[in-house]
């Protein structure tokens, strides 16, 4: 008499991951990004494949590793691809910061990173600049809140200072308006973590 025995396979599944420009024309101020309770966004997958050992005919003789397959596992890459910024004069949270965004939003056309400003955060490599397709659009304003929201999520582990979206300026503690500006670009400034040694891997 055949036994059919099914092991079905366990899975986990991840979730995920200080300039002002104003315009020509000052655009209306937005409401703040309201960040929503997520998943944790660095979960390892570590999955068992599935097996339908057939003992039949075989009977108890057959090999036990074909017998009694408890589970495979697999390994995960959670290492983060190089983004769209140049990062050459980024610091380590900035870097990180710039490939989780580059990652969760391929729709990001452009990142900006290091150049001469007045103020010592793009020069320091300690800021980011997340340029939004078509920005004064409803998809461009929701595209530049979720990008908000995403960092905030991750404030602790982008060393996240601020970030500053259609004249809010968001920190870890709270958002509040009044005039900063950035209404073609989300702004994201980090602590920065200091300088890469080239050995660094960015993890998801």
């Amino acid at each position: 008499m055949g036994v059919a025995a099914v092991i079905a396979p366990a899975a986990a599944f991840f979730a995920i991951g200080g300039d002002v420009h104003m315009t020509a024309r000052p655009a209306p101020e937005s409401e703040p990004v309201v960040v929503g309770d997520t998943m944790p966004c660095c979960m390892e997958i570590v999955a068992a494949a599935a097996m339908t050992p057939s003992i039949g005919q075989a009977g108890f003789n057959a090999a036990p590793d074909r017998m009694i397959a408890a589970s495979r596992y697999r390994t995960v890459d959670r290492s983060l691809p190089v983004g769209i910024a140049p990062e050459r004069g980024l610091q380590v949270k900035t870097i990180l910061a710039s490939r989780a965004i580059s990652e969760a939003f391929p729709q990001i056309p452009s990142i900006g990173g290091v150049r001469s400003d007045a103020l010592r955060w793009h020069p320091n490599g300690l800021a980011l600049d997340v340029m939004i397709p078509n920005p004064g659009s409803a998809e461009g304003i929701a595209l530049g809140n979720e990008i908000v929201a995403f960092a905030l999520r991750n404030a602790k582990r982008f060393g996240l200072q601020d970030a500053i979206w259609r004249g809010v300026y968001y920190t870890p503690g709270g958002a509040q308006r009044g005039g900063y500006g950035h209404y073609d670009h989300v702004h994201i400034t980090t602590t920065g973590g200091g300088y890469p040694d080239g050995d660094e891997i960015y993890f998801r």
